[in-house]
């Protein structure tokens, strides 16, 4: 998952922040409500691990103004406030599930599969792609008979790709889904995971599915690709 972290606190944050990467997760960080809005308004994020008390303002204000745009990225509020009507303020606001301080990240990150699984309970249950079948719930892959071995990252960028089938997409998206705001655009490593995932897909005997079109990006179909 694609994770904003809004936590002030900058130990606690970054603590969260390294446990997620470490999980698997591509994760970006604020501290304020003003922050916050900025990065949501420039990237997509599936899940907002979002602090209560903030510098310029409550997160359930956030909360309130994302469900007011219509957004659905998945919230979870993660506060010290453990009274049961600041549980129900925090739900009422457009918090998806309410966590209180100290938590063992253990239940951090049982929760936020819980969620996702929840939000993947409303997508196609599983993509295909001529032969190629990938199912999100269980993270699971195989081309015709054949299954497909892959990392948490691979699995990532190919279920973005296989959503976006027939899409040229370009690295800065790619990075902004896959990875996090670290992605360094001189770095090779897009490249890198493409040519492995390439391996595992491509099968012989199989038709190509990924193509790179050279100075674009790269698209899941099958066929040539448009060079």
């Amino acid at each position: 998952m694609r994770i904003l972290v809004v936590e002030d606190d900058p130990t606690f944050r970054d603590s969260l922040v390294r446990g997620l990467r470490q999980a698997g997760h591509a994760v970006d960080a604020a501290a304020t409500v003003a922050e916050s809005l900025s990065k949501l308004g420039l990237e997509t994020y599936e899940a907002v691990v979002l602090d209560i008390s903030l510098p310029d303002g409550s997160g359930l204000d956030l909360a309130r103004t994302l469900r007011r745009r219509g957004s659905g990225v998945l919230i979870l509020a993660a506060t010290a406030r453990d009274a049961i009507a600041d549980r129900v303020e925090g739900l009422d606001a457009g918090a998806d599930d309410y966590l209180v301080k100290p938590f063992a990240f253990d239940e951090l990150l049982a929760r936020l599969r819980a969620l996702d699984r929840r939000q993947r309970a409303v997508r196609p249950t599983v993509i295909d792609v001529a032969d190629l079948h990938l199912d999100p719930a269980s993270r699971t892959a195989r081309r015709g008979d054949q299954p497909v071995e892959l990392t948490t990252t691979e699995f990532s960028l190919l279920e973005f790709l296989a959503r976006h089938a027939g899409e040229v997409i370009g690295r800065a998206r790619i990075s902004a889904h896959v990875w996090d705001e670290n992605y360094d655009p001189v770095s090779n490593i897009i490249d890198v995971y493409v040519a492995r995932l390439r391996k595992r897909i491509d099968l012989p005997g199989h038709v190509p599915l990924l193509h790179t079109v050279r100075g674009v990006g790269y698209v899941l179909r099958p066929g040539p690709a448009d060079g």
